[in-house]
């Protein structure tokens, strides 16, 4: 199996950056498609940012795109997701998740970590 730990959430002011990092361990990353999902209280988990295998393939949530960069290092068996230009609309539990196909669905993934907490103020 994969075991994934998020990391690099907290409290910024609207504007403001983070950078969220998953590390993986388990099978090597590069086997994995690699998104990153949100969850407000209330609301449904959210597709927020996708990379292929290779990361030569990326996809964003239209309210995130110019905002957000997915990136992965495989060698490292690392993803990350740089947020600029943060809106309080971000706040959220912020979970990377590793699937075996290129879809923007959560219930197409299989491994998730326990998620990190983004927290946006105006």
């Amino acid at each position: 199996q994969v075991q994934l730990v998020e990391s690099g959430g907290g409290l910024v002011q609207a504007g403001g950056s983070l950078r969220l990092a998953c590390a993986a361990s388990g099978r090597t990353l590069s086997s994995y498609v690699m998104g990153w999902f949100r969850q407000a209280p209330g609301k449904e988990r959210e597709f927020v940012a996708i990379i292929s295998w290779r990361g030569d393939s990326t996809n964003y949530e239209d309210s995130v795109k110019g905002r957000f960069t997915i990136s992965r290092d495989n060698a490292k068996n690392m993803v990350y997701l740089q947020m600029n230009n943060l809106k309080p609309e971000d706040t959220a539990v912020y979970y990377c998740a590793a699937g075996g196909r290129y879809r923007t669905r959560f219930d197409e993934y299989t491994y998730w970590g326990q998620g990190t907490q983004v927290t946006v103020s105006s």
